[in-house]
Protein backbone atom coordinates (compact mmCIF):
# COMPACT_ATOMS: atom_id res chain seq x y z
CA UNK A 1 0.00 0.00 0.00
CA UNK A 2 1.21 3.48 -0.87
CA UNK A 3 1.74 5.72 2.16
CA UNK A 4 0.15 9.12 2.48
CA UNK A 5 2.45 12.12 2.18
CA UNK A 6 2.17 15.72 3.36
CA UNK A 7 0.99 18.52 1.07
CA UNK A 8 4.53 19.87 0.78
CA UNK A 9 5.92 16.42 -0.01
CA UNK A 10 3.21 16.09 -2.67
CA UNK A 11 4.29 19.40 -4.24
CA UNK A 12 7.83 18.04 -4.45
CA UNK A 13 6.61 14.79 -5.99
CA UNK A 14 4.54 16.68 -8.58
CA UNK A 15 7.69 18.53 -9.64
CA UNK A 16 9.65 15.29 -9.89
CA UNK A 17 6.81 13.46 -11.69
CA UNK A 18 6.62 16.38 -14.12
CA UNK A 19 10.32 16.24 -14.95
CA UNK A 20 10.79 14.75 -18.44
CA UNK A 21 14.20 13.40 -17.36
CA UNK A 22 14.43 10.03 -15.63
CA UNK A 23 16.41 11.48 -12.72
CA UNK A 24 15.87 14.81 -10.99
CA UNK A 25 18.56 16.99 -9.45
CA UNK A 26 18.15 19.16 -6.36
CA UNK A 27 18.32 22.53 -8.22
CA UNK A 28 15.46 21.45 -10.51
CA UNK A 29 13.27 20.84 -7.45
CA UNK A 30 14.28 24.14 -5.83
CA UNK A 31 13.47 26.02 -9.05
CA UNK A 32 10.18 24.14 -9.43
CA UNK A 33 9.05 25.07 -5.93
CA UNK A 34 9.99 28.71 -6.49
CA UNK A 35 8.10 28.75 -9.81
CA UNK A 36 5.00 27.44 -8.01
CA UNK A 37 5.29 30.26 -5.47
CA UNK A 38 6.38 27.86 -2.73
CA UNK A 39 10.08 28.53 -2.21
CA UNK A 40 11.83 26.30 0.29
CA UNK A 41 15.00 26.57 2.34
CA UNK A 42 17.78 24.22 1.26
CA UNK A 43 17.89 22.33 4.58
CA UNK A 44 14.11 21.98 4.69
CA UNK A 45 14.06 20.51 1.19
CA UNK A 46 16.83 18.07 2.12
CA UNK A 47 14.73 16.87 5.09
CA UNK A 48 11.61 16.51 2.94
CA UNK A 49 13.48 14.59 0.23
CA UNK A 50 14.97 12.30 2.89
CA UNK A 51 11.45 11.61 4.18
CA UNK A 52 10.27 10.77 0.66
CA UNK A 53 13.19 8.37 0.30
CA UNK A 54 12.36 6.78 3.67
CA UNK A 55 8.69 6.44 2.70
CA UNK A 56 9.68 4.63 -0.49
CA UNK A 57 8.62 7.32 -2.97
CA UNK A 58 12.12 8.17 -4.18
CA UNK A 59 15.54 6.65 -4.50
CA UNK A 60 18.59 8.86 -4.11
CA UNK A 61 21.92 8.31 -5.78
CA UNK A 62 24.96 10.35 -4.85
CA UNK A 63 26.77 11.91 -7.80
CA UNK A 64 29.75 13.84 -6.52
CA UNK A 65 28.33 16.25 -3.97
CA UNK A 66 24.79 16.13 -5.38
CA UNK A 67 21.93 13.68 -5.11
CA UNK A 68 20.01 12.45 -8.10
CA UNK A 69 16.39 11.47 -7.29
CA UNK A 70 14.36 8.85 -9.13
CA UNK A 71 10.69 8.09 -8.51
CA UNK A 72 9.73 4.70 -7.15
CA UNK A 73 5.98 5.42 -7.04
CA UNK A 74 4.19 6.51 -10.21
CA UNK A 75 1.88 9.51 -10.06
CA UNK A 76 -1.08 7.41 -11.24
CA UNK A 77 -0.31 4.80 -8.57
CA UNK A 78 -0.41 7.46 -5.85
CA UNK A 79 -3.59 9.03 -7.27
CA UNK A 80 -5.34 5.66 -7.35
CA UNK A 81 -4.34 4.84 -3.77
CA UNK A 82 -5.47 8.25 -2.51
CA UNK A 83 -8.74 8.03 -4.45
CA UNK A 84 -9.48 4.64 -2.89
CA UNK A 85 -8.64 6.03 0.55
CA UNK A 86 -10.92 9.05 0.00
CA UNK A 87 -13.70 6.86 -1.37
CA UNK A 88 -13.54 4.53 1.64
CA UNK A 89 -13.26 7.33 4.19
CA UNK A 90 -15.95 9.68 2.85
CA UNK A 91 -18.30 7.48 0.80
CA UNK A 92 -17.84 4.10 2.53
CA UNK A 93 -16.37 2.71 -0.68
CA UNK A 94 -19.28 3.72 -2.91
CA UNK A 95 -18.11 5.20 -6.21
CA UNK A 96 -21.77 5.69 -7.12
CA UNK A 97 -22.22 8.01 -4.13
CA UNK A 98 -19.15 10.01 -5.14
CA UNK A 99 -20.31 10.42 -8.74
CA UNK A 100 -23.85 11.26 -7.59
CA UNK A 101 -22.46 13.95 -5.31
CA UNK A 102 -20.38 15.40 -8.15
CA UNK A 103 -23.43 15.55 -10.42
CA UNK A 104 -26.12 16.58 -7.92
CA UNK A 105 -23.80 19.04 -6.19
CA UNK A 106 -23.20 20.72 -9.55
CA UNK A 107 -19.46 20.16 -9.11
CA UNK A 108 -18.78 19.20 -12.73
CA UNK A 109 -18.43 21.58 -15.64
CA UNK A 110 -20.59 20.66 -18.64
CA UNK A 111 -17.61 19.35 -20.60
CA UNK A 112 -16.44 17.28 -17.60
CA UNK A 113 -19.93 15.77 -17.31
CA UNK A 114 -19.86 14.84 -21.01
CA UNK A 115 -16.39 13.30 -20.72
CA UNK A 116 -17.48 11.32 -17.67
CA UNK A 117 -20.65 10.14 -19.47
CA UNK A 118 -18.55 8.99 -22.46
CA UNK A 119 -16.11 7.15 -20.17
CA UNK A 120 -18.97 5.37 -18.43
CA UNK A 121 -20.54 4.37 -21.76
CA UNK A 122 -17.18 3.18 -23.10
CA UNK A 123 -16.53 1.15 -19.94
CA UNK A 124 -20.03 -0.30 -20.03
CA UNK A 125 -19.54 -1.50 -23.62
CA UNK A 126 -16.30 -3.33 -22.76
CA UNK A 127 -17.96 -5.78 -20.38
Amino acid sequence: MVQQISDTELEIMKIIWGNPEEATLFPYIMDGLAARGKPCQKNTLIVLLTRLVNKGFLSARKIGRRNEYTTLVLETEYQTAQTKNFLNKIYEGSAKSLVSNLILGDLLADEEYEELRKLLEKGKGQQ
